[in-house]
C-alpha cells in the first residue's frame, strides 16, 4: 500500500470528494442511455468515466499499438484485461465502452447494481461454475452482433505487482462467434514509474474503504495498453496463452504471480 508521503494534501481530498459527490448525482440518469442506440450509449459510457476519473484524481494515459480499429470491421470484439480493481471497469470504460462480463454480487450493491442491470452488464458468479458455460454463449451472441465485450480472465482481482494466468473459459466465446480479441494492458502507475498498489481491491475490503483509501492517494497514471489484436483460432487454451504473452513479456513478476495462492479458477 501507499506510504504518507503518497498521499494527497487535506485540501485536494475535499476538492475530490466534492467532485466525486457532484459526478455521482447523475448515476441515477445514467440508465436512461440503455434506450439509446450503440454508438450514443458508448458516447455516455465513455464521457461519464473520464468525468469519474477525473473526480478521483486519476489521470488516463493510452498507448494504442493496435493499428486499424477493429471495431470498424463490424466483427464483435471480445477485450480481455487483467483485474486489480473495480477501477478497471472504469479506466477501460474511458478507452472503449462495451458490454463487462463482472461479478454477479455487483447487480446486489445498492445503487450501483442498479445501474449493472440497466447497462447490460452480463453477471458471472465464481462459485456457481456450472453456469459459466451460459456466460460463455451468452457473451458469444453479443459478440455475433458485433458487440464489444470486456472480460477479465483472471477470474479475480490481484496487487498489480503479481498477477494470475489468463483462464482460457471466457476466450470460447470469441471462437464460437468467430470476433477477434483484444488484449488490453492496464497498469496503475505513481509519478515515479512504480506499480501504485493502493488502488487494488483484494481479499475482503469493501468499495467504500477502498474508495477512501483511493481518493487520498496523492497522484495516480493509469496506463492503458491497447496490444494489436488477435485472431481467435480454434484452441481457448492457445489463444489465452498468446495473449497472456502479448500482455506480460518476459515481466518477473509472473513467478512471483506463481508463487502465491491461486484464487478459485474459472473452469477451463
Amino acid at each position: 500500500m501507499s506510504r504518507d508521503s503518497d498521499r494527497a494534501g487535506m485540501f485536494r481530498v475535499g476538492l475530490r470528494y466534492a467532485r466525486l459527490t457532484a459526478t455521482m448525482s447523475v448515476l441515477p440518469v445514467l440508465p436512461a442511455a440503455g434506450v439509446l442506440p450503440v454508438r450514443w450509449r458508448r458516447r455516455v459510457q465513455r464521457g461519464y468515466a473520464r468525468a469519474m476519473l477525473r473526480a478521483l484524481g486519476l489521470r488516463l494515459s493510452v498507448r494504442d499499438e493496435r493499428g486499424p480499429d477493429p471495431a470498424e470491421t463490424g466483427r464483435g470484439v471480445l477485450a480481455v484485461a487483467g483485474h486489480v480493481s473495480w477501477l478497471d471497469v472504469l479506466a477501460l470504460s474511458a478507452v472503449e465502452p462495451g458490454d463487462f462480463v463482472a461479478r454477479a454480487d455487483l447487480l446486489g450493491w445498492p445503487l450501483l447494481g442498479w445501474v449493472a442491470h440497466r447497462m447490460r452488464v452480463l453477471p458471472i458468479d465464481r462459485d456457481r461454475l456450472r453456469d459459466l458455460p451460459g456466460v460463455v454463449d451468452e457473451a458469444a451472441e453479443r459478440l455475433r452482433t458485433g458487440t464489444r465485450v470486456v472480460v477479465f480472465p483472471e477470474g479475480t482481482t490481484w496487487c498489480g505487482r503479481a498477477y494470475g494466468r489468463l483462464r482460457p473459459a471466457l476466450f470460447q466465446s470469441a471462437i464460437d462467434a468467430g470476433a477477434v480479441v483484444a488484449p488490453i494492458g492496464l497498469h496503475y502507475l505513481r509519478p515515479d514509474g512504480r506499480t501504485e498498489t493502493g488502488v487494488c481491491f483484494v481479499g475482503e475490503q469493501s468499495l467504500v474503504a477502498t474508495l477512501r483509501r483511493i481518493v487520498r492517494l496523492r497522484e495516480v497514471r493509469i496506463e492503458v495498453r491497447l496490444v494489436p489484436v488477435q485472431e481467435p483460432g480454434d484452441d481457448r487454451r492457445e489463444l489465452a496463452a498468446r495473449c497472456e504473452r502479448l500482455l506480460r513479456g518476459g515481466e518477473i513478476d509472473d513467478l512471483v504471480a506463481r508463487m502465491l495462492p491461486m484464487p478459485t479458477p474459472l473452469a477451463s
